[in-house]
């Protein structure tokens, strides 16, 4: 049986909230709080393995920050029904959850953020969601925009260190 291929994403924090050295030092962190049924949605699609970016939002400047790894499936997010979180659900209950969360885990957090400037020069991000629902916290990435990605971060860290090659040790993390 062949290995099914790990899904990619792109999963929005607001730095000042949760950064990707926030998740470097945590290692692993539970994703709470997302408050959209179709990121919500997404997130019960979301399978041990799978790669996300990590994209800092309402940040200066906005982009992506790292990588990360999708480390626990979906499971019904506590906040919801703690009366004092922010993120707390009067219509959810402990026998019919509304909301979900995913564990994720700390992968790589690049040298300088993407910024979303940069990610709009690349053309096959061009129709993704990130352009066209620029407010939705949790959407899927293909591979090959995931890998125009990678490959922009790659020709920066190349650029940055003065060498016309690829640079041996960015970004390695492929779906």
């Amino acid at each position: 049986m062949a290995n099914k291929a790990a899904r990619l994403w792109l999963m929005k924090s607001e730095s000042s909230v949760y950064s990707i050295e926030d998740l470097r030092r945590d290692k692993t962190t539970g994703w709470e709080g997302v408050r959209n049924f179709e990121a919500r949605n997404f997130m019960r699609a979301m399978a041990i393995g799978d790669l996300a970016f990590f994209y800092h939002s309402n940040s200066e400047p906005s982009g992506i920050a790292g990588i990360m790894e999708i480390c626990k499936a979906a499971y019904p997010d506590p906040s919801q029904f703690d009366r004092k979180d922010v993120h707390f659900d009067p219509k959810a209950s402990a026998d019919n959850p509304i909301w979900q969360q995913v564990d994720v885990r700390f992968k790589e957090a690049f040298p300088r953020v993407l910024s979303l400037e940069e990610l709009r020069a690349i053309p096959e991000l061009k129709d993704t969601p990130l352009f066209k629902r620029s407010r939705l916290s949790i959407q899927p990435i293909d591979e090959r925009a995931w890998q125009a990605v990678i490959e922009l971060q790659k020709r920066r860290l190349s650029h940055a260190n003065g060498k016309n090659k690829e640079v041996r040790g960015s970004s390695p993390v492929k779906p």
